[in-house]
């Protein structure tokens, strides 16, 4: 059977981990006080890789808890993707010399797609396309814009100009714990044949049954969990 990774989310924010409902800053729940201690917890109980997002280089247009995510990284020994506020060169480097695996970038690819296709075939394996999306449109700047580049445009575009992974984040439904919405996540296996890994929604391990089957005969590789895992489903 094909691998499927199922990767715990650690939001940053203000040095705390943290939840968001759909991705609204006013709508905050905190979990936990010390990220590297619950970075370890999730890599003890089988974790293969994390996914950290700094919630406040997000809203700022760079990394912000370099820093933090630089000792979190330090703290565990499974690969660690990172996004956030990559919106240059230097925000991907500083990131990949903290010891993070895999960069993640999403505004960048929509306003400044030719800048984004160049550090995509430079960086390979080391970076991916944060498909982050709200009516089927793609979302920017920490998901407080909503831009008019449909979903799958962007998604293919970005394959062409080198991306090699993607990672879709179905925002309505991002925190909300009411399932996976299956049928966009479908329509973007059916467009593009690089790997996919898919967040937003999780409810429980019916879901992740269902994705895991659906991973055998499509580029999907993996989900990102948080809140279902934050609140023990």
């Amino acid at each position: 059977m094909k691998p499927f990774e199922v990767i715990p989310a650690i939001d940053l924010r203000g040095g705390y981990v943290v939840r968001l409902l759909q991705g609204d800053y006013m709508r905050e729940t905190r979990y936990h006080d010390d990220p590297v201690a619950l970075a370890q917890y999730w890599v003890q109980r089988g974790a293969p890789r994390l996914h950290i997002v700094d919630l406040d280089g997000a809203r700022a247009g760079y990394p912000v808890q370099l820093d933090l995510i630089r000792r979190v990284i330090r703290g565990v020994a499974v690969p660690v993707q990172v996004g956030g506020g990559v919106r240059s060169e230097e925000a991907v480097r500083d990131l990949l010399d903290a010891g993070a695996d895999r960069v993640i970038l999403g505004t960048l690819a929509v306003e400044q797609p030719e800048a984004a296709g160049a550090l995509f075939q430079k960086y390979g394996e080391h970076i991916a396309l944060a498909l982050d999306v709200k009516s089927g449109r793609a979302a920017t700047a920490g998901w407080q814009t909503v831009s008019e580049m449909p979903y799958l445009q962007l998604a293919k575009e970005m394959a062409q100009r080198g991306a090699q992974r993607l990672i879709f984040t179905q925002i309505e439904r991002d925190g909300t714990l009411q399932g996976v919405d299956f049928e966009p996540l479908i329509e973007l296996l059916k467009t593009v044949s690089v790997p996919v890994i898919a967040s937003g929604g999780v409810r429980d391990a019916s879901d992740l049954t269902v994705l895991r089957a659906l991973a055998q005969s499509t580029p999907l590789e993996g989900v990102i969990v948080g809140k279902a895992l934050y609140e023990g489903a």
